[in-house]
């Protein structure tokens, strides 16, 4: 039968009640009767996913009965196995008090028939150690559970100003309270030994219970907390992880990652343990490649490995063992068959194939519309500047500066002609003007001056007068 959670932490049946209707809250702690005691807490809230196993035998009829231990799930990650001795009739979701020493403490069922065998053989935990399950939590029991569970933030704070005091090299992260009050569990983090005696007698006199260390690592502290790792996903040792393994920077050697500390690193300060997930499948293809310390040798170079691209298959390879140099990129087939030419003491002409085809360019983005330009509003002004730079004179500077000024072309000076001079005497070669009449040396050099250079419209234009 489906089960929700809703946001008062009771679980629910939707079938019960009609849509509209409240209904009543089924399942709690075992007591609740007619309605839910109140009592059941946080222990009825959605579990994380590395702590549940989907029961795919719970249909078949008598799975219960066939094996009488059930597993039973505590605060964050801690779980235990424990035998229904007395036969009762539990199922997932139930609080029970179990054995513990001392007293009892109170957890959740979380699975229960043949599968719990399984996990048993992979947990690699014994049938004789198990203890036993006492009965479904009483209201009674709640009450000193939550009592047990307010105390828990204040107890660590106080614990690790302690450790401070004591200038211990260790970090507290977190504590847990038995289900009946009588025995606090602290776990902690340290990089190296510590010799906590001291510590455990000044916390019992303290807190008035029996005190448990657990050492945990970096990772281990990570899926408590838990978080958002980079992918934007919650970290993997918070929501499916149980077993962790060692990470090494061959993983990222072999996937051809940058060895970069920053980005390697999770939010424990160690390596991820994603770096794992997929160097089994690099691994795998490295083995259809050349090895990367071979060289292959042409008429002309000697190649060395440079990269590899997995995926594609192929591999670059430069003539300069230390840089980039002469790159030339081939497919695996190819460099199987020059490092078989160079063991039978053949040079092929070129690495690549002889009549391999040349890699098509890429064509470039073609902005039809000349919507994607930022100056597209500028274009006008800029031609019609260009129009009128062009029509001004080359000599006159002025004009050229001024831009849209309208530009003054100089008035020409009245000659006085030759026949009006005194004692003038026209040479016989002289050159002659428009009207017939020669021209003195002067007026020559004037206009050659005057002349401008290069070829446009400014050249048989008049240059302003020097």
């Amino acid at each position: 039968m489906a089960k929700e959670f809703n946001t008062d932490d009771t679980v629910r049946d939707p079938s019960a009640t009609p849509a509209g209707q409240e209904a009543a809250p089924t399942g709690g702690c075992g007591n609740c009767q007619g309605g839910c005691c109140g009592k059941c807490g946080d222990t009825l809230r959605e579990p994380r996913g590395k702590m549940e196993c989907y029961d795919w035998l719970a249909d078949i009829p008598g799975d219960m009965a066939a094996y009488d231990i059930v597993e039973v799930v505590f605060k964050n990650t801690r779980k235990g196995y424990y035998r229904n001795s007395t036969g009762l009739d539990l199922a997932q979701g139930d609080i029970v008090a179990v054995e513990s020493s001392p007293g009892h403490d109170i957890g959740r069922i979380t699975l229960t028939g043949r599968l719990v065998a399984l996990q048993m053989k992979k947990m690699r935990v014994k049938a004789a150690d198990v203890k036993r399950v006492f009965r479904k939590a009483k209201p009674s029991d709640m009450e000193k559970y939550q009592e047990a569970k307010a105390r828990e933030n204040e107890t660590m704070i106080r614990a690790r100003k302690i450790a401070e005091d004591l200038k211990l090299n260790m970090k507290i992260g977190d504590v847990e309270f038995q289900g009946d009050g009588n025995k606090a569990i602290f776990y902690y983090i340290a990089d190296e030994r510590v010799d906590f005696r001291q510590l455990i007698k000044v916390l019992a006199d303290t807190f008035k219970v029996r005190i448990e260390m657990k050492q945990i690592g970096a990772r281990q502290e990570a899926g408590r907390i838990g978080g958002i790792g980079p992918c934007g996903r919650p970290l993997c040792c918070s929501s499916w992880m149980s077993n962790f393994v060692s990470v090494g920077t061959a993983a990222a050697r072999f996937q051809d990652i940058s060895l970069n500390p920053q980005k390697l690193a999770g939010q424990c300060a160690k390596l991820k343990c994603c770096l794992n997930f997929e160097v089994d499948t690099y691994v795998e293809s490295a083995k259809y490649l050349p090895p990367r310390d071979a060289r292959l040798e042409t008429a002309d170079n000697t190649y060395y490995h440079f990269k590899t691209d997995i995926f594609k298959k192929e591999i670059t390879y430069s003539t300069d063992k230390s840089m980039a140099a002469n790159l030339v990129t081939i497919d695996a087939e190819r460099a199987f068959e020059v490092i078989a030419m160079n063991k039978a003491g053949e040079k092929p002409l070129t690495l690549e194939r002889e009549d391999a085809k040349k890699p098509e360019p890429k064509k470039d983005f073609v902005d039809l519309v000349g919507q994607d330009s930022l100056t597209r509003f500028d274009r006008s002004k800029k031609k019609k500047k260009k129009k009128k730079s062009g029509a001004g004179s080359g000599a006159n500077a002025e004009a050229g500066k001024g831009g849209d000024a309208p530009q003054q072309q100089p008035k020409p000076k009245k000659q006085r002609p030759a026949a009006d001079k005194p004692n003038a005497q026209p040479k016989a070669d002289a050159p002659q003007n428009a009207e017939g009449q020669p021209q003195s040396q002067n007026q020559e050099r004037r206009k050659k001056r005057r002349k401008p250079k290069g070829n446009g419209p400014a050249a048989d234009k008049p240059a302003a007068n020097e």
